[in-house]
């Protein structure tokens, strides 16, 4: 197994109970997943997670809290994710702001309606256990990580 982490930052942000996430293809299917993605080498964790949100929902986003720290093999395959999910607030929507290549759109569901998708149809496991996360009041302070 390749050791070397595929370094990733998630963005949970909820409304009224409701998750904001976006429905993407990977590998030929549609899966749910937060907006996430891999950090670039010249930014740090927090201003990848801004930049994922605004690229995959083109929402401004202000990281407020550290979720949680999640680390996942995929079955199949040879590397393993390393995953930093914040929580925070959206500043502001960009509707007609072009979206990344494989997001299809943005959608808000409540964690039963996550729940309830095939396991298929979330991106990974860690898109359910960072909602749950968040819901048990899972809150770390920003000031762990420094960069």
């Amino acid at each position: 197994m390749d050791w070397t982490p595929h370094l990733t930052v998630a963005a949970i942000a909820e409304q009224d109970g409701r998750f904001l996430l976006v429905e993407e293809q990977v590998g030929g299917a549609t899966v749910i997943n937060q907006p996430a993605g891999h950090v670039d080498g010249d930014e740090s964790l927090m201003q990848g997670c801004v930049r994922e949100m605004l690229e995959e929902a083109a929402w401004e986003f202000r990281p407020e809290a550290l979720v949680g720290v999640y680390q996942y093999h995929p079955p199949g395959l040879s590397h393993v994710y390393l995953r930093f999910a914040f929580c925070g607030r959206l500043i502001q929507e960009h509707p007609d702001r072009e979206l990344d290549d494989t997001i299809i759109r943005t959608v808000w569901m409540t964690r039963d309606e996550i729940a309830a998708l095939p396991e298929h149809q979330r991106r990974s496991p860690m898109v359910l256990q960072c909602v749950d996360d968040y819901l048990a009041g899972a809150r770390h302070p920003l000031s762990l990580i420094s960069s």
